[in-house]
């Protein structure tokens, strides 16, 4: 799964197609002129369609939903939304739902395509018609894959398209069904209705279910007694390598925070539960191993009814839950990134309170440097002065606010990720660290 993700839960955030002059309905013959060409008035079946022929009509998706897919095997936050949308394309085939998908292919080759289309239940544009595929990308103004455009039967209406597909499905699966503005609203409102009575129980627990599992995996610990804490929901996967690097380095705010709260007094206390991603339970039971806290049992359903109601597209992702059973943030481990156990408890007030003493520390820190590892000078920037939200360069972890950035290539590291040298010996070490890797190579 693609490791960085936007996290905004702005439920109304559904982007609807711009007008190209009035919508027309999408009669047999407006589809064929939108999905084909002079030349060919057909679609490519799915490899594994059992039929006499692997072609079909145009013409035969009249009074379908549409939704025509760009997508590219070469890019894995595609391969990781295919197989979420075949699962909802295959069940909302199984129910009888008149729905069709159209892939549009961004692949770099004929080999490729048809390699990326073996494992795809719906139809295809031939890789080979580069001006329907250019047209579509124009007309839908597309400008980032994986895209999923859902068009109505009877698009009569400027707000009957809609460009968010991926992000419906990531958040409702097949329940965004028929995707009708009366649909979304619907959902929308059940969203608010559960956000607004969300409790820790409620999100944690399960009819057959109402229990956590500790380090052991064996012993079970009431998900009542989370109530009145800080809950971090932590959503991993051993087999996800920023999830395993991320991993230590929350182990240990972990620790310290708890440590920290039991200097403290009072009864305030912080836990975390795993939420698992692993692939088999070998895996899920090494990796859960590793960590302090709790876990939610392996393959339990919950886990996906959680990624799916805070709208995870990936991770590694750290959601908090306040005291209130409310959430707090779905940008914890940015904030874990950016602050480590200075941004507990999490809040908006902390947030803003940390980035103010961030403010004041930058007025000492000084407006250039030589970083080892990096040949150019590094200039100080704030969000102001052409800095912004980052990867860092140097622990690849996100940052904002702040920066050491190369004016030169746009190399960027956090103000605490610097290793201040001198121009020579920052070269020194460069040459150093080229020799390393021609060593390890050979």
């Amino acid at each position: 799964m693609k490791v960085e993700m936007n996290l905004d839960n702005d439920s109304n955030n559904l982007v609807q197609a711009p007008t190209n002059g009035d919508s027309e309905k999408l009669s047999p013959s407006n589809l064929s002129s939108l999905l084909g060409s002079k030349d060919r008035d057909y679609l490519l079946c799915s490899t594994a369609a059992a039929a006499e022929t692997d072609q079909v009509k145009i013409s035969d998706l009249g009074g379908k939903v549409i939704g025509i897919y760009f997508s590219a095997n070469w890019y894995p936050p595609c391969r990781n939304f295919n197989r979420v949308l075949i699962g909802v394309y295959e069940q909302l085939k199984s129910n009888g739902s008149n729905f069709e998908i159209v892939f549009v292919s961004s692949d770099e080759d004929l080999d490729a395509f048809n390699s990326y289309r073996e494992n795809m239940p719906w139809l295809s544009i031939p890789f080979s018609d580069l001006e329907t595929k250019k047209a579509l990308n124009r007309k839908y103004d597309v400008e980032s894959i994986p895209c999923l455009v859902i068009l109505q039967p009877d698009n009569t209406k400027d707000d009957d398209t809609y460009y968010d597909g991926v992000e419906l499905i990531y958040r409702y699966g097949v329940d965004a069904f028929p995707f009708t503005k009366e649909k979304l609203d619907e959902l929308r409102r059940e969203e608010k209705r559960k956000h607004d009575s969300q409790t820790v129980t409620n999100l944690l627990t399960n009819p057959e279910r109402d229990y956590l599992l500790d380090q052991t995996i064996t012993r079970k610990v009431p998900v009542d007694s989370l109530k009145g804490k800080t809950v971090g929901l932590y959503l991993s996967a051993q087999w996800c390598m920023p999830c395993v690097e991320f991993t230590p380095k929350l182990i240990s705010i972990y620790q310290k925070i708890k440590q920290a709260l039991q200097e403290k007094g009072g009864g305030e206390d912080f836990e975390i539960v795993f939420v698992s991603n692993d692939r088999d339970q070998s895996s899920f039971e090494s990796y859960f191993g590793t960590m302090p806290w709790l876990a939610l049992p392996f393959r339990d359903p919950t886990a996906r009814t959680l990624a799916k109601y805070f709208d995870v597209q990936w991770i590694p992702c750290l959601i908090i839950i306040g005291p209130d059973g409310k959430t707090v943030t779905k940008q914890g481990r940015n904030l874990i990134n950016l602050y480590q156990e200075n941004a507990y408890p999490f809040t908006d007030a902390k947030v803003e309170l940390l980035e103010k003493e961030m403010e004041e520390a930058a007025k000492s820190l000084p407006r250039s440097e030589y970083h080892a590892g990096h040949r150019h000078l590094l200039t100080l920037v704030s969000e102001g002065s052409g800095g912004g939200p980052f990867i860092c360069c140097d622990c690849n972890e996100q940052g904002s606010g702040w920066a050491y950035q190369c004016l030169e290539c746009g190399y960027e590291v956090h103000p605490r990720c610097i290793r201040a040298v001198t121009p020579q010996s920052s070269i020194e070490d460069r040459v150093i660290f080229i020799i390393q890797i021609c060593t390890c190579s050979n």
